[in-house]
């Protein structure tokens, strides 16, 4: 995840982010209504009063509108570390919770994975590239401020990461999961169990 969604920079007028927020608002009322089948460009076009020329000008696909209406990444507050691992992480998982239980989000999560299937591995719009709400480089750095004492040096924090957003998806979508009643502190807990030395 990188961070957030970033776009090329497209010669003349600058993007206006009005009629950006006005697409990506009626994206996501359709992803809510409708599902993800029925969350097209001409559809958006329809809900926000846009050209279809205009949004394929901002987003090259429906697939990257849809990215980008339901993860638009951790706000800065969410990821920003402060030193107290527990804390940092738990705040990190609720944030992606919220972010991942929307009404959009679930209705668009399914098909976005079958869409990257579809695409294959050598594609030239990657799966790892499908939640633009990874915040990978910020959890690298809520580990590293946590000092040396608290996370071993030989875990790899992509796997943490991988491990923690897995379980966050699971939680959000898999109905088996959600029944159980651990708490998202349980995950909190377990995570900084795994990421001690020794």
């Amino acid at each position: 995840m990188e961070v957030g969604p970033e776009h090329t920079a497209v010669r003349g007028r600058p993007r206006n982010p009005a009629i950006d927020d006005q697409v990506l608002e009626a994206a996501r009322a359709i992803l809510s209504e409708e599902g993800f089948a029925g969350t097209t460009i001409s559809a958006v076009a329809r809900r926000s009063g846009m050209n279809s020329s205009a949004i394929y000008r901002r987003w090259p696909s429906r697939i990257e509108l849809i990215e980008e209406a339901v993860f638009p990444g951790l706000d800065e507050v969410s990821a920003r570390p402060t030193g107290d691992l527990r804390r940092d992480i738990r705040r990190f998982v609720r944030a992606y919770e919220a972010m991942l239980s929307s009404s959009p989000a679930r209705a668009a999560i399914p098909g976005l994975l079958a869409s990257y299937h579809q695409q294959g591995g050598d594609s030239a719009h990657p799966a790892q590239k499908w939640l633009r709400v990874s915040a990978r480089p910020s959890f690298r750095a809520i580990l590293q401020a946590a000092g040396p004492r608290s996370v071993d040096a030989d875990i790899d924090p992509d796997d943490v990461f991988d491990l923690l957003l897995g379980t966050v998806l699971a939680r959000v979508l898999v109905p088996t999961v959600v029944r159980r009643t651990r708490s998202a502190e349980h995950i909190v807990d377990l995570v900084v169990r795994a990421l001690r030395p020794g």
